[in-house]
């Protein structure tokens, strides 16, 4: 069990222009982190963010399927010591009924793709750096699939392997690979999911607490607590609890 302390250390995040990803910000900030790299498509975005502590916030353009900019936020951060792919998109697609191949391309792409590129790019830079760190903010869709977003939950079932994946090659460098596991959120990608929703920021120092006692995997609030104990207890009636959500024709 490896233990990682956000305090003093150079964290690398993606998304981090709204949700989990600004809490993630903001909340490491608050905890003493030397630098936080806060990665978003369109920087502008980040403005507000970044005036929060302009010396230790510092804005990176990334678009985590565009292979050169990854590149050039690996060159522009490269004292990264850990690595936080929070980047996300739901195409709320189902497989037979209400089926989009754009969202699911779009969802593999962004959710699985992008994490893996990311942490190809930045394994120089994090190797031999101490508290090095990879975490991956998958979902507990990734765990069992909520029919209503069946592509979207595919994504993160890939992205849920990738961290396994990525854990077991990276063990003996000594990087530490964590995925961390949401339930719903209170966040825009959440907006029309009608379930009592966690704060993005209580997330976020969930995620935090999670790296400082060492936990590969880490949920973040009361559903996902619940539902990984149900998930081990029973999968298959989580799995047909799960069905209720199913898109119909």
């Amino acid at each position: 069990m490896s233990q990682v302390n956000i305090k003093d250390s150079v964290i690398f995040i993606t998304g981090a222009n709204r949700g989990i990803g600004r809490a993630l910000v903001e909340v490491a900030v608050e905890g003493g982190a030397a630098k936080v790299y806060a990665a978003a498509r369109d920087t502008s975005k980040l403005t507000g963010l970044v005036s929060r502590d302009p010396a230790r916030i510092i804005p990176v353009e990334l678009d985590v399927t565009d292979g050169e900019q990854i590149r050039r936020a690996v060159k522009q951060a490269a004292d990264t010591q850990i690595l936080i792919n929070n980047a996300g998109v739901a195409g709320y697609s189902g497989i037979i009924f209400q089926f989009s191949e754009e969202a699911a391309r779009r969802e593999l792409e962004v959710n699985y793709f992008g994490p893996l590129h990311l942490a190809r790019a930045f394994f120089p830079v994090l190797s031999g750096k101490p508290q090095a760190a990879v975490a991956n903010v998958i979902s507990v869709g990734g765990l069992s699939t909520f029919p209503m977003a069946a592509t979207y939950s595919a994504s993160k079932a890939a992205a849920h392997s990738l961290t396994q994946g990525l854990r077991a090659e990276l063990h003996s460098r000594g990087i530490t690979v964590f995925g961390i596991y949401p339930g719903p959120i209170d966040t825009d990608m959440a907006d029309g999911v009608d379930m009592e929703k966690e704060s993005p920021r209580n997330v976020a120092v969930r995620v935090y607490q999670g790296f400082a006692e060492g936990r590969e995997d880490i949920t973040t609030d009361k559903f996902a607590d619940e539902f990984v104990v149900n998930l081990r207890n029973d999968a298959k009636a989580v799995e047909r609890d799960n069905a209720q959500f199913a898109h119909q024709s």
